[in-house]
């Protein structure tokens, strides 16, 4: 008997067999209804015997042996991605969903193998069978990923917008005890208060612009005609006040005028820099250089140290990834290894990029900005 009308002929016993292994799929499976057990079971067998009903060149066998099969057609859902999808909503693990196909698949092929009996079951369909599992389980690990990636960043976008208000009213009163004058233990505790608010908040607002990205929202900006040297001035102030140690100098060549967003240049400069005083030498100075073109502008930001091998460089914009311990010769806390990553989405919400090279015991961020959006 061929594998396709078996399975047509006791679709009843293989979901029956398909319900009794979900169920043991505690805590999420706990309570379910026959029907939610067996959920999207019997339109994922239907389309395994489609597929094993269909006609197959050598060619076709091939590329669907190395994955190349047909993409769905937009808006049109397969039973297996519905199913991951219920079975991601329902608390399932991905790991039992996936334990369901390798149940199925062992169920079936045996109850085939004992129903062909004593004649040997049909070579080609295990191949194909398995082909169609496989691409069935495919489908459902890439949805169940997929919903499990947005509800995370969902809650983690909320959670971030969400603290905001509490951190404020926190910064708040902090600067409201610094005013009272009540004493150096009320000032200096309000201050550390106030110093660990500003870490806190830096946190929040990378996390926040992380989720945006990964949501598909990309960086929010707000554009103006804004002076970039006088931006990156301000900015620089800041960072020299709050590492003192650290020697960073600006140089300046041509109009540097154009159409940005400056909140968002300074917070681009600032994780470039912060990066720079953080694994650069450290007696060193790092220097940013504004360079004016008539349609663009260029700004570097270059440090000393131990030059970095090029697979290294490939990755530093990559999310959540942070240099090693031993690299950092400054104490800079409360970071979630997103500077770099949200610098080069900075760079690209303005139209521009950002790079990297290392060479002779120099790092150079390269960033280009047209002056136009």
């Amino acid at each position: 008997m061929r594998l396709a009308d078996f399975i047509s002929r006791n679709m009843e016993t293989i979901l029956a067999q398909w319900e009794s292994f979900a169920v043991t799929l505690l805590p999420a499976a706990a309570n379910m209804s026959s029907p939610a057990l067996r959920d999207h079971a019997q339109q994922i067998l239907e389309a395994v015997v489609k597929d094993l009903s269909t006609s197959q060149t050598n060619k076709e066998q091939h590329e669907k042996s190395l994955g190349l099969h047909p993409q769905v057609t937009l808006g049109s859902d397969t039973a297996a991605q519905t199913h991951a999808l219920l079975r991601a909503r329902s608390g399932f693990e991905i790991n039992q969903m996936t334990a369901e196909y390798r149940a199925l698949r062992a169920s079936v092929l045996r109850l085939w193998v004992d129903a062909c009996s004593p004649d040997a079951p049909h070579v080609n369909d295990i191949m194909r069978f398995n082909e169609a599992i496989d691409q069935a389980l495919a489908e459902s690990v890439g949805y169940f990923s997929a919903q499990v990636d947005q509800a995370r960043n969902l809650l983690l976008g909320m959670l971030g917008h969400d603290m905001r208000s509490p951190l404020q009213a926190i910064q708040m009163t902090a600067v409201y005890l610094t005013a009272l004058n009540a004493g150096d233990k009320v000032s200096d505790g309000a201050a550390r208060i106030i110093h660990s608010g500003a870490r806190m908040q830096a946190l929040l607002d990378d996390m926040i612009d992380f989720n945006r990205t990964r949501l598909g929202l990309g960086i929010n900006i707000s554009i103006e005609k804004v002076d970039l040297a006088r931006l990156f001035a301000e900015e620089l102030d800041m960072l020299r006040a709050a590492h003192p140690s650290c020697q960073v100098d600006l140089a300046v060549e041509g109009n540097s005028e154009g159409v940005w967003d400056g909140r968002r240049l300074q917070q681009l400069l600032g994780n470039l820099v912060i990066n720079a005083i953080k694994y650069g030498a450290s007696s060193a100075p790092i220097r940013v250089v504004i360079t004016a073109e008539d349609e663009q502008v260029h700004f570097e930001v270059r440090n000393d140290r131990l030059t970095i091998d090029q697979t290294v460089l490939d990755q530093m914009f990559e999310p959540l990834r942070r240099g090693t311990d031993q690299e950092s010769k400054h104490d800079i806390g409360g970071n979630l290894g997103l500077g770099l990553y949200i610098a080069r989405e900075v760079a690209k919400a303005h139209g521009g990029d950002i790079n990297a090279r290392s060479e002779g015991g120099q790092t150079v961020f390269s960033v280009r900005l047209p002056r136009q959006q």
